[in-house]
């Protein structure tokens, strides 16, 4: 009888409706009939406290239980949003050696998470599909469910399986409010890749103008930049596309620019794990 893999599903964000849930467990149920994966969803995921998914407590609360569960095998955040930033530095005095075998998987506003957890040495986290991307594209959940279980390097953003440098991904406006917290994580040494949406392009400018500003950024060992898309029409157009904003930022802070990353807040969203591969 094959053993089932069981993944923790938690909203530390924005709301998260039920009726997604569901449809997240029907697509499971469906392509693992055998049962060799299941999830389970955090019953305070479904809460609402104003724009959050239950107020700070409830959803740092959340987090820890099935961060620490031994039942279960890994935590898959639920989506993005707003609000996991509220909630971080809480939950770390209460994670135990369980939590720390775990792997976790992510993006956009869960970078925070991620961020707090690579900085405290938890070896399996990774940006890549949430479980809401499960119910719009069958490849993007493979991929997710695929690094939970095994770390599947198939599944992995195309560069790394080239450069053996350590690499960290992030949303642009995530880690540029992260710098200078106590959740900036030392990326000293590590590829960066970046990604966005729904920000006008002189917004990308002025986060990459602080982002590349900053002294531990300048000590990355470059940048990729990923798909920023559902850009926000400006009038005047700004007249540089996102990879050219990069480029030009990159160029005036010597942070070497690397090309382009395959991720994005898209079902193309591809998995980038954070720091070294084994």
């Amino acid at each position: 009888m094959t053993a089932t893999f069981k993944i923790g599903i938690v909203a530390v964000s924005s709301r998260f409706a039920r009726e997604r849930a569901d449809a997240v467990n029907a697509w499971v149920a469906a392509h693992y009939p055998d049962g060799s994966v299941s999830v389970v969803f955090h019953p305070a995921s479904f809460a609402k406290h104003g724009h959050f998914s239950g107020d700070d407590a409830s959803r740092a609360n959340a987090f820890v239980e099935f961060a620490n569960d031994p039942r279960l095998d890994a935590v898959w955040f639920a989506r993005g949003g707003y609000g996991s930033c509220r909630v971080a530095e809480a939950i770390l005095p209460r994670l135990t050696e369980v939590a720390k075998k775990k792997r976790y998987l992510g993006y956009s506003d869960a970078g925070s998470i991620l961020a707090l957890l690579y900085k405290a040495g938890f070896p399996h986290v990774a940006h890549g599909p949430m479980a809401s991307d499960s119910v719009r594209r069958d490849a993007a959940a493979f991929r997710a469910i695929n690094w939970l279980r095994t770390g599947d390097a198939t599944s992995w953003e195309p560069s790394l399986a080239t450069d053996p440098r350590p690499a960290v991904a992030f949303n642009l406006s995530i880690i540029d409010a992260l710098v200078g917290t106590v959740l900036e994580p030392d990326l000293s040494g590590h590829v960066l890749m970046l990604e966005d949406v729904s920000e006008p392009l002189y917004r990308i400018d002025r986060m990459m103008f602080h982002l590349t500003g900053q002294a531990s950024i300048r000590r990355v060992a470059g940048i990729r930049m990923g798909r920023v898309s559902a850009v926000v029409e400006n009038d005047p157009d700004f007249g540089l596309t996102a990879d050219e904003i990069c480029r030009y930022w990159c160029a005036r802070s010597g942070i070497p620019y690397l090309g382009v990353a395959d991720i994005g807040h898209d079902t193309d969203n591809k998995v980038v794990p954070f720091g070294p591969r084994g």
